[in-house]
């Protein structure tokens, strides 16, 4: 059964059980105080801001059944993964697989490259471990969300501009349609942010729709509906 979503710039219509919640590298190495984003001197608070919101949708969507999806970005331990690039990016003095506060940066298995504990996986829920900013690319992202019949996406986490971005984008030239939730996405930028939400939604929604997550809540089924069906 279709729903409807108050969004920018129209309201998205969606069916529920053909619909996932995706949840973008909310890892304590971004998200902490001490972690890898705070050293290279971002105020951390500025991501803070959409845990509880993107919480209320995580326990919305376990409630109701529906499909959700955890990413990490990081790397192999042997960094064999991580463009030559991508290492040397920044020039500052911690780098990708140095060791930090929580362990090796970005290096998958350590403490910095896991989730907070706030909106942490439950057991079933797929983790999405990804070498880049986009979700799709060198994941089985696409082939988990074909095996459920997913087509629609509520896209949320850090930071707006880069990762929740990049997939959108991924996502849209896959025929997947998208939807924002501004407050459950964040940047360390608040300038980045609004501008990064201005271009998903411009041109008639040319990478999605752009809501919040009270309407996305509202929108849902009724958790004994969701689970009888």
């Amino acid at each position: 059964m279709n729903h409807q979503i108050d969004a920018q710039p129209y309201p998205l219509v969606f069916d529920p059980a053909r619909t996932a919640l995706l949840i973008i590298d909310m890892q304590r190495d971004f998200i902490e105080p001490g972690g890898f984003g705070a050293m290279l001197g971002n105020d951390v608070t500025q991501l803070t801001r959409a845990i509880a919101p993107i919480r209320s949708l995580l326990t919305a969507f376990r409630q109701r059944g529906l499909m959700v999806i955890h990413t990490r970005e990081g790397h192999r331990p042997d960094l064999s993964d991580a463009p030559p690039s991508k290492l040397a990016r920044g020039g500052g003095p911690m780098r990708i697989g140095d060791a930090g506060p929580m362990g090796r940066i970005l290096v998958r298995g350590e403490p910095g490259h896991d989730i907070i504990p706030e909106v942490y996986p439950l057991p079933g829920e797929p983790v999405i471990d990804k070498p880049g900013k986009g979700s799709f690319c060198q994941t089985d992202l696409e082939l988990i969300l074909g095996l459920r019949g997913i087509r629609t996406l509520i896209v949320c986490g850090v930071t707006t501009e880069v990762c929740v971005h990049t997939t959108v984008r991924e996502a849209n030239d896959r025929g997947y349609e998208c939807l924002v939730p501004d407050d459950a996405t964040a940047s360390y930028f608040p300038e980045f942010h609004q501008m990064a939400l201005r271009m998903v939604q411009a041109q008639g929604g040319i990478f999605g729709w752009v809501s919040d997550s009270a309407r996305v809540l509202a929108a849902l089924p009724p958790v004994s509906q969701a689970a009888a069906a």
